[in-house]
């Protein structure tokens, strides 16, 4: 009978036991839903009527407490305002916590084409300089609607603001074209430029890393959808590099973008059709009027001085650098006297949106709590002030406010890039020396192998658009014999860059044709310990390589983007390189580097090498591994400052 007893005691003992311990669990793993914004807000979504007709789904939040009039900010989106339905809300609306709890009407559209509205979308659809009364394009689109949204939104103070970030923060510069008299402040935040040198293409040549992405923009839909009706090619690999390298030239993946198009209502497949971004793509090599017409920045003087902009960027995004930078520049050079300010921190892509403490890229880390500084400090005084306050230019932030990734501090200038920055110039001497001076004209050769292109990362994995590797430590690439390095002694003092960098590249091949990459790199002293758990476990920061900036030239556009044109087998030719604006600190013990190579894979597609009218349409036989060349006479133009 004891022995029983014990038994059913020991049964009821392990019962509870399991019972708390899968209690405990579901408490940590089961997600507590946050009802703030139903908690707060009202949803209402409506149907807007542009002026050619077509009717753009928009979802709009209101503050319950009704006892004051309140701003608008307005996102206009190609990725869906999701969810869908009066019933379902956001668990984050706006820009920012700050933004969203301290009360503002918030509205989110699905641009036209995309999700639940109507029209035919076009990937970074043309600006129409001289429209007729019924034509329309994004600045109508988001003029319409803020015109409906002021008179038609209860308890708004007759007050908009725009942001986004990435596509969104295109929308958001289309915003201030022409803008309408309601709008008062615009944030682009990794905003698309122009589509020949941001995100699918930089300087001409073609991301192929973004190859999972094209689908997203270029799948045909014709009916408003609250479904994904696009899909992403499997690649049935992690290893990206070999399967780019296998699949060979870039027509070999034409089977990954035709597809059966799909009636979404009655979802039976039609007639089987091209993805009509890549086939854009594909026949557009050139910076041609399709590429040219799809360009914002070439209209930035249609910005009128009653929209304040505050465009933001960060210094390491792989996706959209040149078009923020770009942007602010516009402004600034065309409309000088309308307030507009420049925000670039240690961020990839969109990394200032991020509720977190430590802020790190990759493998590098950078400091705690950057992020929420900005989101509280900067962005929320910024439409605070232009929607809310007197909106004079006394805004009390600086015109840029940029954080210096040697140092890890943040700087406010009155002018960006600052009025001390000078020019400074290095030459690409012998022996891996980076010197002041130039030293003779000789050439350094290398051997560019198509079956053995320098990967742009040590990382065997496939991704859907690659962010990590603009910190990576480049010493997997330094120690390949068709990389060339270049760097200074050890630095005395502290070393400053900040604005852009053009490299002069004097250059030749045995073949027509060849890409020309340079990258900037801070390498740090050997007896640095590592201030970042979360590094891969085979780096150390003893020596790091952290790249700083880095770009690439097809040399076939080395004098016209527009005609392409090819080298001269083993003829001399000068091949300049852009890269976008730096601002980093060279501490004092770190060197200067420069790396120059012909291939970065799969980042940027292969070069064949040989020249042929379209690469897209290049065959197998027009690759060939070729002899470079790169002449002593090349340099490095820094804006350093003083």
């Amino acid at each position: 009978m004891k022995a029983i007893f014990k038994l059913l005691l020991l049964v009821l003992f392990v019962t509870i036991g399991c019972t708390k311990k899968t209690t405990e669990k579901e408490v940590v793993t089961k997600p507590q839903e946050d009802t703030y914004v139903k908690d707060n807000y009202t949803k209402k979504e409506v149907k807007i009527t542009m002026r050619d007709g077509t009717k753009l789904h928009t979802t709009i939040y209101s503050p319950k407490n009704t006892t004051k009039k309140y701003p608008i900010l307005f996102q206009r989106t190609p990725y869906s305002c999701r969810p869908y339905g009066e019933d379902k809300f956001r668990t984050k609306i706006g820009p920012n916590l700050n933004l969203m709890k301290e009360g503002n009407i918030i509205v989110y559209q699905d641009v036209r084409g995309r999700w639940m509205s109507e029209g035919i979308y076009d990937n970074m659809r043309a600006f129409i300089p001289n429209k007729t009364e019924k034509q329309s394009d994004e600045t109508t689109d988001t003029y319409d609607t803020i015109d409906w949204l002021v008179k038609n939104v209860d308890n708004n103070n007759g007050k908009v603001g725009t942001w986004g970030i990435s596509y969104p923060g295109h929308y958001s510069t289309v915003s201030t074209i022409n803008a309408h008299p309601a709008l008062k402040a615009a944030s682009p935040q990794a905003c698309i430029g122009d589509f020949f040198f941001d995100d699918f293409h930089h300087n001409g040549a073609f991301l192929l890393s973004y190859f999972k992405a094209i689908s997203l923009f270029g799948t045909y839909k014709d009916q408003p959808t609250d479904s994904a009706w696009y899909s992403f090619p499997n690649m049935k690999t992690q290893d990206q590099y070999q399967f780019f390298l296998d699949k060979g030239p870039l027509k070999n993946l034409n089977e990954y973008f035709q597809y059966e198009k799909l009636d979404v209502k009655t979802t039976e497949n039609k007639n089987r059709i091209d993805d009509f971004f890549w086939k854009e793509i594909v026949e557009h090599p050139n910076y041609d009027s399709i590429w040219q017409s799809k360009g914002i920045i070439q209209h930035l003087n249609k910005v009128p001085s009653t929209v304040a902009t505050m465009v933001v960027g960060g210094w390491f995004d792989a996706e959209d650098l040149y078009g923020p930078l770009e942007t602010y520049k516009g402004i600034e050079k065309n409309q000088p006297n309308n307030y507009n300010t420049l925000v670039f921190g240690p961020w990839d892509h969109g990394g200032w949106s991020r509720n977190i403490v430590p802020n790190k890229v990759g493998n590098y880390y950078f400091g705690d709590s950057i992020s929420l500084k900005f989101q509280k400090e900067v962005e929320t005084k910024f439409f605070n002030h232009f929607l809310k306050g007197d909106g004079s230019k006394n805004s009390g932030l600086p015109e840029a406010y940029v954080f210096d990734t040697g140092k890890k501090t943040w700087k406010s200038y009155d002018v960006w890039p600052p009025k001390n920055a000078q020019k400074e110039t290095f030459f690409l001497s012998e022996n891996q020396e980076l010197t002041t001076s130039k030293k003779g004209n000789s050439k350094i050769n290398f051997i560019s192998d198509i079956k053995r292109p320098v990967p742009y990362s040590e990382d065997i994995k496939t991704v859907f658009t690659p962010r990590k590797y603009m910190t990576d430590d480049q010493r997997f690439a330094a120690r390949r014999p068709d990389v060339l390095v270049f760097e200074t002694d050890v630095l005395n003092e502290d070393f400053t860059l900040s604005g852009d960098i053009l490299a002069k590249l004097n250059v030749a091949t045995t073949g027509t044709a060849a890409d020309w990459i340079v990258k900037v790199i801070d390498v740090h002293p050997s007896d640095l310990k590592n201030d970042n758990k979360e590094m891969q476990t085979h780096l150390k920061l003893s020596n790091y390589h952290l790249m700083v900036r880095s770009e690439i030239m097809r040399g076939r556009f080395r004098n016209s983007f527009a005609k392409p044109e090819p080298f001269t087998p083993n003829k001399k030719a000068s091949v300049n390189i852009k890269l976008q604006d730096v601002f980093h600190t060279f501490k004092k013990g770190h060197k200067l580097q420069i790396q120059v190579q012909s291939t970065w894979f799969p980042l940027i597609d292969l070069n064949p090498q040989t020249y042929v009218d379209n690469i897209y349409k290049a065959d197998k036989k027009d690759f060939k591994t070729q002899t470079h060349s790169v002449f002593t006479d090349s340099s490095i133009e820094f804006s350093v400052l003083k």
